[in-house]
């Protein structure tokens, strides 16, 4: 949690269980991790797509990385 804290506001990365990569501005999170994030990117293997907004559940992140 102190990590989110941290970073909030701030670009981050999240690796999801479906092996996705989020890469996003972290604007803000609760007691579960679950997250919100602005100005998303979605970064496969072959492609990147702009999202915008996002709710993320926190049982679907497996790691976070800030940028």
């Amino acid at each position: 949690m102190k990590m989110l804290e941290e970073n909030l506001n701030k670009k981050v990365s999240l690796l999801l269980k479906d092996n996705r990569t989020l890469e996003g501005i972290l604007s803000g999170y609760d007691d579960h991790m679950n997250m919100v994030l602005d100005e998303v990117e979605e970064n496969s293997e072959e492609t990147t797509k702009k999202i915008g907004t996002v709710v993320i559940r926190g049982s679907n992140v497996v790691r976070i990385v800030p940028l």
